[in-house]
């Protein structure tokens, strides 16, 4: 099977490779699965003549590219460079891109937004679902406004909330600064050396600029106090994943990057706390950031980790959700130090 192409292969054989590397990984089924759809997703979005103008950014790269967190992260996250999806609105915003009033950023929100959504219809979709049917797959594509879902036949049942589907989700109201090109490879690509595997090669968001896109709407989940949608509690698993590797130092150190993300949080994603008052994205990354919610908001998390921990998403880890959030306390003491 030399040189044999994995999506080639019938789908008998394709089940006995991935439980090969199951085995050699410790990794489950289907979660290698779903990985493979990932990376051949993102391999089409880069090489596509739209790829030089976008960023891959989120949970998803901190796990593929930079190896800092231990999860499996199924959902892409893109930013499409707003200085080359809406040139015509950004002409003399600055280096960041950012609407000077905010009587502005809502009118850059109400153009950009249908405009992306018809990008997505008519320009994504049809390339995505071509190129990969081109190279052996076999999705199905549907389009929902800014999303993008890719469908496919599993080879194994996932367990819990995981879909046999990747979803994308596009954004264009950053320039995704800062960010590197990396290459991204499949999990079960070094356990089945006799097997071509898809790649990309995509820019990608610096990890200290998500750590500091997490923080942020960490925070903003503790002044709500709002119980959010399944696997939130990923973003403090992330954290603490980020500090073990060095990233949150990095992050912390920087005050230029930190006040960027919260000047592009309060023109983009003005949010108010549970007393109705607008939040302050400045004095939280300036010695009032908060990372530890309390009472429901953070039973929530306990009870969304759990099941992260159950479907093997968390792959090799078991750190218990109490362990987490003692360590997130500790980050905070350190992020607000004077």
């Amino acid at each position: 099977m030399d040189d044999t192409p994995y999506q080639s292969l019938p789908s008998d054989q394709r089940r006995e490779a991935l439980q090969v590397a199951a085995r050699n990984s410790g990794r489950r089924t289907y979660i290698l699965e779903k990985d493979v759809w990932v990376v051949a997703t993102l391999g089409v979005l880069f090489k596509a003549p739209f790829g030089r103008h976008l960023v891959f950014k989120g949970g998803t790269s901190l796990s593929k590219v930079w190896r800092a967190i231990r999860r499996f992260s199924e959902d892409i996250d893109i930013t499409y460079d707003i200085r080359s999806f809406a040139a015509d609105l950004v002409g003399g915003a600055g280096d960041e891109a950012l609407p000077p009033t905010r009587s502005q950023e809502r009118r850059w929100t109400k153009v950009i937004r249908p405009r992306l959504a018809e990008w997505v219809c008519d320009g994504v979709a049809p390339l995505v679902e071509e190129e990969l049917g081109r190279a052996g797959f076999a999705p199905r594509l549907r389009a929902e406004s800014e999303r993008l879902y890719i469908a496919y036949d599993p080879l194994f049942e996932p367990l819990g909330p995981m879909r046999p589907e990747v979803k994308v989700d596009f954004g264009a109201r950053s320039t995704g600064e800062p960010h590197a090109v990396r290459t991204v490879v499949c999990d079960a690509a070094a356990h089945l050396p006799d097997l071509v595997f898809p790649d990309a090669g995509p820019a990608v968001m610096l990890p200290e600029r998500t750590f500091w896109e997490k923080a942020t709407s960490m925070h903003v989940y503790c002044l709500q106090g709002r119980v959010r949608g399944e696997r939130w509690s990923r973003h403090w698993h992330d954290l603490v994943r980020l500090d073990d590797a060095g990233v949150a130092s990095r992050a912390l150190a920087d005050r230029e990057l930190a006040l960027s993300v919260a000047r592009h949080k309060a023109m983009f994603f003005r949010e108010n706390d549970s007393n109705g008052q607008r939040i302050d994205y400045h004095a939280a990354v300036s010695g009032n950031l908060r990372l530890v919610p309390s009472g429901t908001a953070q039973e929530a998390l306990a009870e969304d980790y759990a099941a992260m921990l159950a479907t093997g998403m968390l792959l090799d880890e078991d750190e218990p959700f109490g362990t987490v959030m003692e360590r997130c306390a500790l980050i905070e003491e350190r992020a607000n130090i004077p």
